[in-house]
């Protein structure tokens, strides 16, 4: 069983930046694809981006040019540098990851689960 563990969340004023990270352990050597998603008060899930082992990342519309999500297979962690960041990026960030891709990741994530952590951006 995948255990997933976020870190770096924070209260942050708009234009500021932080860096989320989560650390994989327990089955890791299954773990293909890895990603972080996002959801708000009232609002649904959005994915924000992801990223297979090979490094090929996807990011949603709204966070590109802004965000850059990378990997350490070595360390088995995935981070989510988070800049330029907005009043509607505040929500709750967790980590997500499969063994294999998941059908349209922006609907389907993967099937771990880390239990997140809340990004705050004050205007």
């Amino acid at each position: 069983q995948v255990q997933l563990v976020e870190s770096g969340g924070g209260l942050v004023q708009a234009g500021g930046s932080l860096r989320l990270s989560c650390a994989a352990s327990g089955g890791i050597f299954s773990i293909y694809f890895m990603g972080w998603y996002r959801q708000a008060p009232g609002k649904q899930r959005e994915l924000v981006a992801t990223i297979t082992r090979g490094g090929n990342t996807n990011y949603a519309n709204s966070v590109k040019g802004r965000f850059t999500i990378s990997r350490d297979n070595a360390k088995n962690t995935v981070s989510l540098q988070m800049n330029s960041l907005k009043p509607e990026d505040t929500a709750v960030y967790r980590c997500n990851a499969d063994p294999t891709v998941p059908p349209d990741p922006t609907v389907n994530a993967g099937r771990y689960w880390g239990r997140g952590t809340q990004v705050t951006v004050s205007s």
